[in-house]
């Protein structure tokens, strides 16, 4: 069977309360998308080790939890990866952020998304082990996932 040509991956740690987000609607959406059509994975990693996963894909949707200044939890941020680019290098290649990796991909000339969406909910609390997100992380979750069926479904698939 060919590969999907959509990565849908929602990252978090699933044990860290609203942290656990992205894997979350990760969940959610494996029953709702056709596995021909686009690839849905939960992972709880970043840096280098995300190239692994992107390499192949001609898009990819990210879900993630975010923390601003500003931002409500539960708050929903569409973003593009040049949105990210605050913390563009770092001095350990163990924390190299998504932006930096993507550039990285593409200078070492492997098969990178030409088109990355995320989307970034805003959390309340990524520090307490539980399993469990806060209500309105939570009441979040089911909002994220129509908006990125509503995505898919503008490009197609």
């Amino acid at each position: 069977m060919a590969k999907a040509k959509t990565l849908i991956l929602g990252l978090g740690n699933p044990i860290l309360s609203d942290d656990s987000v992205g894997p979350a609607v990760a969940r959610e959406l494996e029953s709702r998308v056709d596995p021909q059509e686009a690839t849905v994975i939960e992972a709880s990693l970043g840096g280098l080790n995300l190239l692994d996963l992107l390499v192949g894909y001609e898009r990819v949707i990210i879900i993630d939890a975010i923390k601003t200044v500003s931002g409500r939890a539960g708050q929903i941020h569409k973003l593009e990866p040049a949105a990210l680019t605050t913390s563009r290098y770092t001095a350990s290649p163990h924390d190299i952020n998504l932006v930096t990796a993507l550039e990285l991909g593409k200078k070492l000339g492997l098969a990178m998304p030409s088109k990355i969406d995320i989307f970034a909910i805003e959390v309340a609390d990524t520090e307490r082990f539980s399993e469990e997100c806060t209500p309105n992380v939570a009441a979040a979750i089911p909002v994220c996932v129509e908006m990125v069926i509503g995505e898919l479904r503008k490009r197609g698939v």
